[in-house]
């Protein structure tokens, strides 16, 4: 019963959020960074995060006749606008609201997937995902391995807001990809734009191992940018270095990013500092070659991001990066992270790895 008016509770206080995310924008704690296409890339359109969401999911239904999307709200286009209109091109065969429900969410998109189906579920909101947690840890993620490769759920990708949003507080701010990082046989993406949310999507949808797709969604509307309209994909486990730099390395994943390119100037500015600025793009499998290279070129490193500090998937790259880097460091790396208490509403930029802490770090890693 918890679990049915919980649901029932969320949706309709985001439906009611939804009409205040511009004012969020507003007071954002980043500045979102557009990007230009690549112009062999062809047509583009400028879209939102959200849009682009929508497109690739469009695509995906109309190229493959398996696919399905399901998840609480989504008939009518979800609290957050990402599935509009699709029931409408593709049949409610094919695009269905579920129970309120996640655990049953995820073990049905777990059932599709091994009978041969494409499974896009929707996980209304990361913090939510939790009743789901069983069935994608020992299910989702163990089906192929126990099965001796006889079977697999491998089409199955789950979609899931996440982040924080300005006015989520704890149950609606929530970043669990750590929680899923520590689980092989899952691949776990955040995007940073809406270019990179719809070619990602789209690998995670066509790739044979189960996805979790977490969509930072205070960017669904902030983030516009020219969009390529044709079918595309981009690749799983490769980072991108944003900006180039010399002195210091600064990770991140999501909306951090742009925290972190915004850092990056002011390092610049006000102490002479050239960052180098890299989005790890996905968690899981995450980019090695790419990180250790920068790192050995810089001598330093920051890892930052929304969730909390202790066990966040920044702890396994600072790790991973003193293994690998130890002799090239110039300075311990730094975590900046979102603090170790439940995510809170009025005291959020408080929790928030904002730019002035990453920028107290950079202070520290180049005075060490």
């Amino acid at each position: 019963m918890s679990v049915v008016l919980g649901g029932r509770l969320h949706s309709v206080l985001l439906r009611t959020a939804c009409t205040n995310q511009l004012t969020a924008t507003r007071n954002a704690h980043f500045t979102f960074y557009p990007e230009t296409p690549d112009p062999s890339a062809g047509e583009t359109s400028k879209v939102t995060l959200l849009q682009s969401v929508t497109d690739a999911m469009d695509i995906a239904l109309t190229k493959d006749p398996t696919a399905c999307v399901f998840g609480e709200d989504v008939a009518f286009g979800g609290v957050f606008r990402c599935t509009v209109g699709l029931r409408e091109k593709f049949g409610k065969e094919r695009v269905f609201n579920t129970p309120l429900c996640e655990q049953g969410i995820a073990g049905f998109g777990i059932g599709m997937a091994v009978a041969g189906a494409t499974a896009i579920a929707e996980i209304q909101f990361a913090d939510y995902i939790f009743p789901a947690f069983d069935q994608l840890v020992n299910e989702a993620a163990k089906y192929r391995y126990r099965s001796g490769n006889l079977f697999d759920c491998g089409s199955l990708t789950v979609r899931a807001t996440w982040g924080a949003v300005g006015h989520g507080a704890l149950y609606h701010s929530q970043s669990p990809e750590s929680y899923f990082a520590h689980t092989p046989g899952l691949k776990i993406v955040i995007p940073r734009s809406p270019s990179k949310a719809k070619g990602l999507l789209l690998s995670c949808i066509r790739d044979k191992n189960p996805c979790i797709f977490f969509e930072p969604k205070i960017l669904y509307r902030s983030a516009v940018e020219q969009v390529p309209v044709k079918d595309y994909e981009l690749p799983l486990g490769k980072a991108d270095v944003i900006v180039e730099g010399d002195d210091v390395t600064l990770i991140g994943w999501g909306t951090q990013v742009h925290v972190l390119r915004e850092v990056a100037e002011l390092a610049q500015q006000k102490l002479g500092v050239s960052c180098e600025v890299i989005d790890l793009v996905s968690i899981i499998p995450w980019d090695r070659e790419t990180l250790f290279n920068s790192v050995i070129k810089t001598g330093r490193c920051i890892v930052s991001h929304e969730a909390p500090y202790t066990g966040g998937f920044g702890a396994e790259l600072a790790a991973a990066i003193q293994e690998n880097c130890f002799l090239n460091l110039e300075a311990p790396v730094q975590r900046v992270c979102g603090h170790d208490t439940p995510f809170p509403h009025i005291f959020e930029p408080f929790y928030l790895p904002d730019k002035w802490r990453c920028l107290e770090a950079i202070k520290k890693v180049t005075s060490f």
